[in-house]
């Protein structure tokens, strides 16, 4: 073990005053039990071996000690259900509360979220939160108000106003208090159960979401129906069949990404075309965890972007969802269609990852292991009720065998002229001897007060042959939970097929399921959707109404803006971005520009990061032209670069490389050479931002990429880069 600096003894000596560290434990190789239980890695969550740490002091240790009790309170007690009964420590409050109070009858929700608060250390809004959210779920809460609306996303009513109760599946199948374990509450005055008794399959209906320290859960809500067939199916050791996610929302799904509870799955909205409205689409379900005003939001955004013709939006959602979409006259349906997937919100990715709790330890799983648990915890669910049942059949038994044997050979009578109590209790046991092999057991004091409590009417109207039907019926009952203890899948099946018959119509797919969703290309839709204008005060943007066109693009472009200073820059299609110049697209600027003059030009385009350019400025400092071929490489959207040396000026930027470049000279007194063309396509190619090649010292007067007018002489008398002229 390392042992303290200086400074930790000061420490120790300064917190020893300060605070009781005396408690607080210390993680260390020889007390390895120190660890919350909680957060130890189990054999799914593989142990990161971590590098050695000094010992920080009494503040660090209990810095560390606070902090792992914080991350096993929000991993146990918070953010992840249990595989045993696939509930949340506040869902599970929350239906015992509700249990305990249950009546058949509605009750107010505030009265509920009172209830539960003894059981729940958080405060109402929490609770109230976790109750609209189970009833949304229709599974196991059934609400009676305003309890929201979950395609609008209208929160619930305040909790005084609106009403619930426990549905039938919930008070039927989550509750055993004779096979529950149960704990005191946080404050010691109640007990709450550990687990619930669930013989459904809580979470994977449900669905769950929840972010711990460090760990997160994501579980999709599947069918009801469906997981009982899949679960039949593992009891009767048959391969589990394929499980899908099924959304309350309803829309079409793509799971070809989901495997058994991990991966994805891709979710759209169910978007209708109406024989009688022609130029109309209709929006009737969403993806889940969108809501409709969320989806108008985005499509309201698609529309202002130029990505949908669409004229007019109308959310007619209450019940169901309802929102009409009028599209521009001579719109293609089809292709609008696609437009809202690839650029509204549509169309939602999911995401999913098991992580559950098991023996209160994190783990991950799939939904194949999550059934073939329950389907193992519903046998022992069953187990544990049937030996308590037989044990109340035992004693029953019992005490209807003592009542007729009291009755029928009228040892009652034994006791009239007795007048102690203990002179009763020994002619009871007298009168009971010749019956011991009957009985198997002496009469006990127990069982002779409850003989001396039988109402002298129960004795005289005692039937002994409804005594023996009734024993006849414990008998069977008695044989028939001992033959299920033997056979527990069988009867677990049994018990899945008639909660399928009783609910498969009631619980129908919600989701419909595809194949796989055909491919969108959303450039090809968005290829022309915009123009670039340039207004007469030299604005550039597709929002400028007059002005000359300059070139389409999609909205998904990145544009590049390149002035004649060597100053450029990438950005989305701008609406109005101001140039402050003169469009010239792949001219020599030089024809019509004095260097020394200010920039006056630019040029633009679509982005593309390995498309080549050609770049010929002149350097003022030496008065040297220089030439380059370069690609723009990655870049950082609307940051300025510089294409060119600080007081530079771009002559030629030609996209491509052009077969020659022609260039003709300042005329001087006594200069040999008036013209030259140069071969480009020798000069490597850099990155954007490098320097180029010295190209010529004389002062150039116009430059071209092709032969101009002013050119003498053939071109095969032109000098080269191969005779020298471009300076490697």
């Amino acid at each position: 073990m390392p042992t303290n600096t200086p400074d930790d003894n000061l420490q120790d000596e300064f917190f020893s005053d300060v605070f009781d560290t005396s408690t607080v434990a210390t993680e260390t190789d020889e007390d390895e039990s120190a660890a919350p239980e909680a957060i130890l890695p189990t054999q799914n969550l593989q142990k990161i071996a971590a590098p050695e740490v000094h010992d920080r002091g009494p503040f660090g240790r209990l810095m560390e000690a606070n902090f792992l009790q914080f991350a096993s309170y929000s991993i146990c007690d918070r953010a992840l259900p249990t595989v045993e009964d696939g509930l949340k420590p506040v869902q599970r409050r929350i239906l015992h509360a509700m249990w305990e109070k249950d009546d058949g009858r509605f009750s107010k929700v505030a009265g509920v979220v009172g209830n539960t608060m003894h059981y729940h250390p958080h405060g109402d809004a929490a609770i109230k939160d976790a109750i609209v959210t189970l009833a949304n779920k229709r599974y196991l809460i059934q609400g009676q108000g305003n309890f929201g609306n979950i395609f609008t996303g209208d929160e619930a009513a305040a909790a005084r106003y609106i009403e619930c109760r426990l549905t039938k599946l919930a008070r039927e199948y989550l509750f055993s208090p004779k096979v529950t374990t149960y704990v005191p509450s946080y404050d010691g005055r109640n007990k709450e159960p550990v687990l619930l008794p669930a013989k459904v399959p809580l979470s994977l209906m449900l669905g769950v979401d929840g972010i711990a320290v460090g760990l997160s859960t994501s579980i999709l809500p599947h069918n009801f129906p469906e997981l009982l067939e899949a679960e039949i199916a593992i009891l009767q050791k048959k391969p589990c069949p394929k499980l899908l996610p099924d959304f309350i929302t309803g829309g079409v799904m793509d799971a070809s990404e989901y495997n058994d509870g991990n991966g994805s799955v891709r979710v759209r909205a169910t978007i209708e075309q109406r024989d009688k409205e022609k130029n109309k689409l209709f929006i009737t379900s969403v993806p889940y965890g969108i809501t409709t005003d969320r989806l108008a939001e985005s499509i309201e955004k698609a529309i202002k972007t130029k990505k949908l013709p669409i004229r007019h939006i109308d959310n007619f959602t209450a019940e169901k969802v309802e929102i009409e979409l009028s599209l521009t006259p001579g719109s293609d349906l089809e292709k609008v269609r696609k437009a809202l997937y690839a650029f509204t919100e549509c169309e939602r990715k999911i995401s999913s990852r098991i992580v559950v709790l098991k023996n209160n330890r994190p783990v991950e799983l799939s939904v194949s292991e999550m059934l073939a648990d329950h389907a193992q915890r519903l046998q022992e669910i069953f187990a544990a009720e049937f030996r308590v049942r037989l044990a109340e059949i035992d004693q029953l038994m019992i005490r209807k065998t003592l009542e007729a044997i009291f009755i029928e050979n009228r040892i009652y009578k034994r006791i009239e002229m007795v007048k102690t109590a203990e002179a009763v209790a020994m002619e009871i046991r007298l009168g009971f001897t010749p019956f011991l092999d009957i009985i198997g057991h002496e009469v006990t004091d127990d069982e002779i007060e409850m003989l001396l409590k039988i109402p002298i009417r129960r004795i005289s109207l005692y039937d002994i042959n409804r005594h023996n039907e009734e024993m006849e019926a414990l008998r069977q009952e008695h044989a028939q939970l001992t033959d299920d203890l033997g056979h527990l899948a069988r009867y677990a099946v049994k018990f899945l097929k008639g909660l399928l018959k009783e609910y498969a119509k009631t619980y129908p797919r919600l989701t419909v399921v595809e194949d796989g969703f055909q491919a969108i290309d959303e450039r090809a839709l968005t290829s022309t959707e915009l123009t670039l204008r340039l207004s007469e005060d030299h604005y550039i943007g597709y929002d400028i109404k007059q002005g000359t066109p300059l070139f389409p693009c999609s909205s998904l472009d990145k544009i590049y803006v390149v002035w004649s200073d060597g100053r450029y820059r990438f950005t989305p299609p701008p609406d109005k971005l101001l140039a402050d110049a003169t469009y010239a697209p792949d001219q020599a600027w030089l024809a019509a520009l004095n260097p020394r003059a200010p920039v006056h030009y630019f040029t633009a385009g679509i982005y593309n990061r390995d498309e080549v350019f050609t770049c010929v400025y002149y350097e003022p400092l030496y008065g040297f032209t220089y030439i380059k071929r370069f690609t723009w490489g990655g870049m950082i959207m609307n940051k300025d670069y510089n294409l060119v040396p600080e007081g530079a000026t771009v002559l030629l930027l030609y996209r491509g490389t052009p077969e020659k470049i022609y260039v003709k000279f300042k005329f001087l007194k006594y200069q040999r050479t008036s013209q030259w063309a140069f071969d480009p396509q020798k000069v490597r190619i850099t990155s954007a931002s490098s320097k180029g090649i010295q190209m010529t010292a004389k002062q150039i007067e116009r430059i071209e990429t092709k032969r101009p007018s002013w050119w003498t002489g053939s071109d095969s008398a032109v000098e080269t880069a191969s005779d020298g002229m471009l300076f490697q």
